[in-house]
């Protein structure tokens, strides 16, 4: 008697309103239906998930808590279920209580009584709508990556894109080849040398220039060099801050390369150091306007060059 008695104390496990507790602490929507399709029970998260209280789905059928659509789809899958009794899982669409339309999974499972006739069906509902932003986002950077890596080795100058673990994510042919012919082997190898360390790749001050700009998060880093018998023009770009940095590098005895540099450089000093070149034509004697013109004619026949001769 004393243990009949304890057993129905109210917060022990026993007790139904534990229960109702126990389920109203999870937070994933939880219902159980009878096989008529009548709620019996749900959680605090079901409530909330549907924008209904337990007063507006307890005791009502599956058509007067949901659309007719979704009421018809729940329904007909509670009666599969229960012709063929096990675990039911399927991904569908449903509207939330505040409208908006969410992707989720459904758990279900019928309950029996204690003669194992099915009495009613439980579940759960596990929300995926961010789950399945985040595919698409990850399905569209990954088609960009993709277009992005036939892009690179298509071009003619080198092209690496380091992490910040210093390993690189992609690099072309052409990158290979500058770097000589070990990593011209390696490549065939390993194609755009995905997961290579570039530290034992690349000149020592083209390391130091990739590191300082993936520490510092510089937006451009940039300088002339001289390895393998060229001239180059090796340029470090933030591609994202502090994550990834893209190098590229111009071989500057490709006379079309050359033209195009002393055009960009000419653009440069006209652009950001005019003040400058105002000062010297002033000590010089000679008129700004005529040092800014010799600046702009270099770019004018270096642009037009290849038509003048044709």
């Amino acid at each position: 008697m004393i243990y009949d008695k304890e057993s129905f104390l109210t917060g022990n496990i026993e007790d139904p309103a534990i229960h109702q507790k126990i389920i109203d602490a999870l937070p994933i929507p939880i219902f159980y239906r009878n096989t008529e399709g009548v709620y019996q029970m749900c959680n605090a998260a079901h409530e909330k998930f549907t924008g209904k209280t337990k007063e507006q789905i307890l005791g009502k059928p599956l058509h007067e808590v949901h659309v007719k659509e979704m009421a018809d789809k729940y329904l007909a899958q509670d009666k599969e279920l229960i012709a063929n009794p096990d675990v039911q899982v399927y991904n569908t669409q449903v509207r939330h209580g505040d409208g908006t339309s969410h992707h989720v999974i459904l758990n279900k499972a019928v309950i029996r009584d204690n003669e194992n006739k099915i009495v009613g069906i439980v579940g759960s509902i596990n929300d995926v709508t961010e789950l399945k932003k985040t595919e698409k986002r990850l399905e569209k950077a990954q088609e960009t990556m993709q277009v992005s890596s036939q892009m690179i080795h298509k071009i003619s100058s080198g092209i690496v894109m380091v992490d910040s673990n210093f390993k690189i994510v992609d690099s072309n042919e052409y990158f290979a080849k500058l770097m000589g012919d070990e990593t011209e082997e390696l490549y065939e190898t390993i194609p755009g040398l995905t997961g290579a360390d570039v530290k034992g790749l690349v000149p020592d001050v083209i390391y130091k220039m990739i590191s300082s700009v993936l520490t510092s998060g510089d937006e451009l880093a940039e300088r002339d060099l001289k390895f393998n018998n060229k001239l180059m023009h090796v340029s470090a770009r933030t591609l994202y801050k502090n994550k990834v940095v893209g190098v590229v590098f111009r071989d500057m005895s490709a006379p079309m390369l050359v033209q195009d540099e002393i055009i960009n450089r000419a653009r440069k000093i006209n652009k950001q150091n005019i003040e400058t070149v105002q000062k010297i034509a002033f000590l010089m004697g000679e008129n700004a306007a005529e040092t800014e013109e010799l600046l702009n004619s270099i770019i004018e026949t270096y642009r037009y060059g290849d038509d003048d001769k044709s």
